[in-house]
């Protein structure tokens, strides 16, 4: 089992509870794939580097979790296609 942490950006347009239905519909694909959510870091509303779909802010979640090599790719094709996630980024955690 590899180490990964993926970092999903969400609209802050949304209300609390929709974000956390984004949030919790993340932590479920990578169960279904496989893995096992070891935490999940909420830094909160931050401004964006550059606008993103005419927005300036945006949520941050850092989502640590266990699985195969195949695992991120599956949640990469799902959280793509998600409604209020702006960006995400998954990458192997080597610590």
């Amino acid at each position: 089992m590899n180490k990964y942490e993926l970092t999903v950006v969400v609209n802050a347009k949304i209300e609390d509870d929709e974000r956390a239905q984004v949030v919790e519909k993340v932590k479920d694909l990578v169960t279904r794939f496989g893995g096992n959510v070891t935490d999940v870091d909420e830094w909160g509303k931050r401004r964006l580097a550059y606008e993103i779909q005419k927005m300036k802010e945006a949520y941050y979640y850092f989502i640590h979790f266990e699985s195969d090599a195949s695992v991120p790719g599956e949640i990469e094709q799902r959280i793509r296609i998600m409604d209020n996630v702006l960006r995400y980024l998954c990458v192997k955690d080597e610590a």
